[in-house]
């Protein structure tokens, strides 16, 4: 996570993020490491398909990551989700 990042994959980043419903399920993972996609759905009142959808998307930009535990599948951010959770909360309070 030392390397400079060249444009594009700063453009993969910032389209991952880029939707309330993905800044949302990334605020709600920040405080629920683990969560399924089913307990996502619940919190933000969205429907499962919808999350699946967003969560898959946030996977692809390297913001969230999958834990398998046996028949579940968690939801943790990443390093990279990490510092953009800061980053909102930052932006959010200025």
């Amino acid at each position: 996570m030392g390397s400079t990042k060249n444009s594009r994959q700063l453009e993969r980043h910032f389209k991952g993020v880029a939707n309330h419903w993905r800044i949302e399920i990334l605020l709600v993972v920040r405080d629920n490491p683990d969560i399924s996609v089913e307990d996502i759905a619940q919190v933000v009142g969205g429907n499962f398909k919808t999350i699946s959808e967003h969560t898959r998307r946030l996977v692809q930009a390297g913001l969230l990551q999958k834990t398998y535990r046996g028949r579940t599948v968690g939801q943790a951010l990443s390093p990279y989700g990490k510092i953009f959770v800061r980053f909102i909360k930052s932006f959010q309070h200025s």
